[in-house]
């Protein structure tokens, strides 16, 4: 599956969290909701991963950690905040960067709506 086909999963994961939890919660609710409905969906998650940073010839092995990562090819970024900052969008595409993977999505599940709070970044999709 790539990473097309996974956001799929991922964006209706997504709502169905938001319409039955609603805005207000802390992150790690939705983070965990999360998790359990993308694997009733067969995907591959990996959960608060540690992704290593190399600067230079320097490693350092806990550069962040990822929310979730899907089948090894999309971050899952969540936030539970009033807005979204610039800094979301650029720290998710930084771990993109890092990570060597293509695909991330944004989501903030403090939105009444969350149509206008679930972003796809790309990094050379």
């Amino acid at each position: 599956m790539d990473e097309n086909e996974i956001s799929k999963f991922i964006v209706n994961a997504c709502y169905k969290v938001h319409t039955c939890l609603g805005p207000g919660l802390l992150e790690s609710v939705y983070e965990e909701f999360l998790h359990y409905e993308l694997l009733k969906s067969g995907l591959i998650l990996e959960r608060q991963k540690g992704i290593p940073v190399v600067y230079e010839n320097q490693k350092m092995d806990l550069g962040f950690r990822a929310d979730l990562i899907v089948d090894g090819k999309v971050i899952i970024e969540i936030k539970s905040v009033e807005t979204l900052a610039p800094v979301h969008f650029k720290q998710l595409l930084t771990y993109l960067r890092i990570s060597d993977k293509r695909l991330g999505i944004l989501v903030n599940f403090n939105d009444a709506l969350l149509k206008g709070s679930l972003h796809r970044i790309v990094n050379n999709l």
